[in-house]
């Protein structure tokens, strides 16, 4: 019998530092133009908090979308999926946020709601100068971000039991 999982996609950022925002803008995105996806809930996490906890272990899936430095140039999109997301996440992290995204993802571990499926959807920014709009590279790489968001919860959609 297949279920249909259940799948967090969690925007993260501040959004008064340029293209720190991002998460918070493809997010926004992502509500304006898939309101009504199904067994989906998309979140403005903001800078995370571990409040958040509660709201990971309700789903069966987990996408983060944010600011990554990863040494590509600005607007560039990645996307990183299960052990690559830990990998990417233990190592040297340039943002302040991604500290709490690991403490957050060890209480989803320590609470036994890991999410078996999960991926990092990052941009590289360009500034993180102060300003509420993403810089012009960044900016026209959200398009793309939605897509490989999309992408991720269409191909994990449905578990055959």
């Amino acid at each position: 019998m297949s279920k249909i999982k259940t799948t967090l996609v969690l925007g993260v950022g501040n959004n008064l530092l340029t293209d720190e925002g991002v998460g918070i803008h493809v997010i926004n995105r992502l509500q304006e133009q898939f309101p009504h996806k199904e067994s989906v809930t998309f979140v403005d996490g903001g800078t995370l908090s571990f409040s958040l906890a509660g709201l990971l272990a309700e789903h069966d899936q987990l996408i983060v979308v944010d600011a990554a430095r990863t040494g590509g140039s600005p607007g560039s999109v990645v996307c990183y999926e299960g052990s690559d997301m830990d990998r990417y996440l233990t190592g040297n992290r340039q943002s302040v946020h991604e500290v709490s995204l690991t403490d957050l993802l060890d209480i989803a571990r320590l609470s036994d709601h890991y999410p078996e499926k999960r991926a990092l959807v990052g941009i590289e920014p360009g500034s993180l100068d102060w300003g509420e709009k993403p810089s012009d590279p960044v900016a026209k790489a959200i398009p793309s971000a939605v897509c490989m968001v999309i992408d991720l919860i269409d191909r994990w959609g449905v578990d055959c039991d």
